[in-house]
Parts: C-alpha cells; sequence; structure tokens
C-alpha cells in the first residue's frame, strides 16, 4: 500500500460520539408527530454524513411529518443544544490524533456538520481540535455536495496543500462516507457502527480495511510511525 502522509477525519460518530444524540432527538419528533414509529437504522445509516438539510428533508419525506423541512430543523436545534456540547470523544481517537500530531503527520477534520454545529458540539473539547491543521465545514463556501459527494475532502486535500490523493487516508463512520472518500480517489478506514454492520454483514463498500473501533488501528500498517511500546 502506498505510505500514507496526511489524514483526513469525519467528526460525527467517527471522532465524537454525537450518532447517538441524533438518533435520540430524531426518535422524540418521532414519537410526537409520527405516532411514535421507530427511527431504524436503515433509514439512519442513509442519512449519516449527509448535510442537515439533506438528512431532515429525508426524515420530514420518510415519515410523512406534518412540517416543512426548516421547522424540523428548528425544533432539533433546540433539544441538540442542551445535548450537543456534552458529546464525548470516542476509544482509541485522542490516543491516534495525538500520536500523529506529536509525528507532524497534517491533519483535517472534514465534517458535513455547519460551522455552528461544528462549535457547539466541540464546545467542552476545543483543545483536541486544535490538534488538526484545518477543519472543513459542510456550510464552507466550497461546499457544494454533501458526502456521498467529494467535495468535503476534496477541500481538506487543497488545504492541506494538495497532497497526492493516494497518500491522503480518510476515517469514516458511514457509508456515505467511505464513498466519498473513494470518489475523492483516497484511502478509506472504515469504523461503522455495529448497528450499521448487522446492516451491511461482510460488505465493505471498496473500504481499504474495516475497523470496530479507533482502538483497533495500527498505524505502521498504512506506512505511519508506531506507537511508542
Amino acid at each position: 500500500m502506498t505510505v500514507i502522509t496526511h489524514c483526513i477525519f469525519d467528526m460525527d460518530g467517527l471522532l465524537l460520539d454525537t450518532e447517538r444524540v441524533y438518533t435520540d432527538v430524531t426518535q422524540q419528533i418521532l414519537d410526537k408527530y409520527a405516532n411514535g414509529v421507530k427511527f431504524t437504522w436503515d433509514v439512519k445509516s442513509k442519512l449519516m454524513g449527509r448535510t442537515g438539510d439533506e438528512s431532515a428533508t429525508m426524515v420530514v419525506e420518510t415519515y410523512k411529518l406534518p412540517m416543512t423541512v426548516k421547522e424540523y430543523l428548528d425544533i432539533t436545534s433546540v433539544v441538540q443544544e442542551d445535548l450537543f456540547p456534552h458529546v464525548t470523544i470516542l476509544p482509541g481517537v485522542e490516543k491516534f490524533v495525538r500520536h500523529l500530531k506529536k509525528h507532524d503527520i497534517p491533519m483535517a477534520v472534514a465534517t458535513s456538520s455547519t460551522r455552528s454545529k461544528f462549535e457547539l458540539k466541540t464546545s467542552l473539547n476545543k483543545e483536541f481540535f486544535e490538534l488538526f491543521d484545518t477543519i472543513i465545514c459542510g456550510d464552507d463556501a466550497e461546499i457544494k455536495n454533501g458526502k456521498p459527494a467529494p467535495d468535503l475532502f476534496l477541500a481538506a486535500q487543497k488545504r492541506l496543500g494538495n497532497p497526492p490523493a493516494e497518500n491522503c487516508l480518510v476515517f469514516e463512520d458511514a457509508v456515505n462516507g467511505v464513498q466519498a472518500g473513494l470518489n475523492a480517489k483516497m484511502n478509506v478506514v472504515w469504523i461503522p457502527d455495529e448497528n450499521i454492520k448487522v446492516l451491511t454483514g461482510d460488505e465493505e463498500h471498496g473500504a481499504t480495511i474495516v475497523l470496530n473501533s479507533m482502538a483497533d488501528l495500527v498505524p505502521e500498517d498504512f506506512g505511519l510511525p508506531p506507537y511508542d511500546k
């Protein structure tokens, strides 16, 4: 495999445990406006990695909610503001990111979240997110399309100095995100939620490797410096 020189990370469900907040908030809406129909993983998996507007449109249309997309976004924002600041960093993430920083490996976050939602979600972990060289958000000017389009990863690549795509390693938890990384011609580590793995079985969606957790990553498998013994 080509030696990796640059790393690009998704955020929701990959760096931060935010996906459970999205699930809880969506279920609260369905309980109130759709007779408590279950927000299932087959629907959720299609939303992951998409922009807020795209995800909201899919929820409103799928469950035939009696509201506009804007009304849905306004309702969810109120609940999310209470919950997002308390999300935690997922296992293995901080160790790996600090390891890359120590060895001067350039890193970017490429998230479908808007800049304001990014600030909300990371408010208790600002020092950690300062370890990254650049943060790309879904409402940045150069992002025309959400994942599975490659816009977010191409923007991250550009801000990292335009390294060759084959030297970039993308970390994703969503199938849409894996596809976006592949569409950017990059290598992809897929770390799916166990519920996604149940849905997709042994399907790897073109990822270079599939892991259960960032804690399982072996840096030298990608030509990156090994962890200290």
